[in-house]
Formats: C-alpha cells, sequence, structure tokens
C-alpha cells in the first residue's frame, strides 16, 4: 500500500502570515492537531502542531482569562512558531516507509507532497484506522489479570 491509499486530501492550511487565534480555532473546530503552512503557490514551507500552539500558551499558573490568551494569539504569527524543518513524503511512498519515518523521527503526521506542493497529508490517526479496518470485527483483546 502506498500514502495515496488512506492520505487525507482536503488538508486545511494556513500562510506563514496568519496568526495563532485562526491556528486555535481551526484545531478546536476541526479536532485535528497539525496544519501545513504553504505560500501562495501551494507549497510546503512549515508546519505547526498542537504542541507548538501549547508551547505559545501563557501558563494557567498566570491565572490569565480565555480572553487574554486570544487576544496573544492575535498579535502571534504562524512564522514565529511553525516548523520549517518539515519531513515529508510523496503520494507514492509506501505506508512501511511512512511508518518508519514517524517512528524514526518522533512525528505524528508527515505531510505529503508533489512538485513541491502539498496534496494531503497522513497522521497517526490515519495508520490507526487502516489498523482497525484490517482487524476482524471478531478479534478481542485477552482479558486483563
Amino acid at each position: 500500500m502506498r500514502v495515496q491509499d488512506i492520505m487525507t486530501e482536503n488538508v486545511f492550511s494556513l500562510r506563514s502570515d496568519h496568526r495563532l487565534d485562526l491556528v486555535d480555532d481551526i484545531m478546536n473546530f476541526q479536532a485535528i492537531r497539525h496544519i501545513p503552512i504553504v505560500d501562495e503557490n501551494e507549497r510546503l514551507v512549515g508546519l505547526v502542531t498542537h504542541r507548538d500552539l501549547l508551547k505559545a500558551t501563557i501558563s494557567s499558573l498566570a491565572e490569565i482569562s480565555e480572553s487574554e490568551q486570544r487576544d496573544i494569539y492575535r498579535g502571534i504569527p504562524v512564522s514565529e512558531v511553525m516548523t520549517t524543518d518539515v519531513v515529508t513524503v510523496t503520494p507514492e511512498t509506501t505506508l512501511r516507509r511512512a511508518a518508519a519515518k514517524m517512528i524514526e523521527e518522533k512525528i505524528g503526521c508527515l505531510p505529503v507532497v508533489k512538485d513541491h506542493r502539498l496534496v494531503g497529508i497522513i497522521t497517526e490517526a490515519d495508520f490507526l484506522k487502516l489498523v482497525w479496518e484490517q482487524l476482524d470485527e471478531n478479534f478481542q483483546l485477552p482479558a486483563n489479570k
């Protein structure tokens, strides 16, 4: 099997000049943890993860309101927190190779690029869904002892 067989094609992406409040909204409303960052030609230039967003969050110990946190997010461009050295795959990459990259790099997703343009994303959830679909519906885990 290849990445193209299980990747998500309709990917939410942003530009590096968007603000973190938009990242937060998209991640919350779409229940996703990774947003590829593209330029005006849809070329991948970075990636923002939920972990990146958490790093930009002021500690709850600071006792600031959610509204104040959103104001802070509004002032931070994506370019300030995004990863630019992004590990990628192509649609033709084997699932075995993609999984190996994710394990080796300890990452939760791989943007899928073709001719340097973003065409999809593959995540840990995609692999989990594949495993779930492959399991016999009668499969049962052994009882805990």
